[in-house]
């Protein structure tokens, strides 16, 4: 077990990666969401839990409303900086959303709903998605948080 001594503040790297295979079940997200703020208190990075929990919320909404299976919440350090968290969602389809490019179109403001992808390019530091073949099929979108 590592500690931080007073001349280090730099937050600690959330160890490991945790994951949450969900159903297709309207209650899933709600309970992904709590997982991801017990994970973050766990490992003492609570002022992470807003934006995280905020990444976690669309992307989770966006697998539950766009596909019909199964979906699964990972949750770990960032890729290049382990200060950040990483949420990512992995569903069955491999068709990666639209707002989801580096080039995205302005968001519509006259509907009600589709702007979710917006926000997380928003509120992430980094983000990006990858397809699978399709003998594992599907896709995950990733967001991190904590660069800031």
């Amino acid at each position: 077990m590592s500690t931080v001594s007073p001349l280090d503040s730099s937050p600690a790297p959330v160890p490991g990666t945790y994951t949450f295979q969900l159903p297709h079940d309207p209650r899933a997200p709600g309970i992904a969401r709590a997982a991801l703020r017990s994970v973050l208190a766990a490992h003492g990075r609570t002022e992470l839990a807003d934006a995280a929990e905020l990444l976690a919320s669309e992307l989770l909404t966006n697998a539950h409303v766009h596909t019909k299976g199964s979906y699964a919440l990972r949750i770990g350090p960032g890729a290049v900086d382990a200060r950040r968290v990483r949420v990512a969602v992995w569903d069955g389809d491999p068709k990666i959303p639209l707002g989801f490019g580096r080039c995205v179109p302005t968001a519509d403001v006259t509907v009600e709903g589709g702007r979710g992808l917006f926000l997380v390019r928003a509120y992430a530091d980094d983000w990006g998605a990858y397809t699978f073949p399709a003998a594992t099929g599907g896709k995950l979108l990733w967001a991190e948080c904590g660069g800031r």
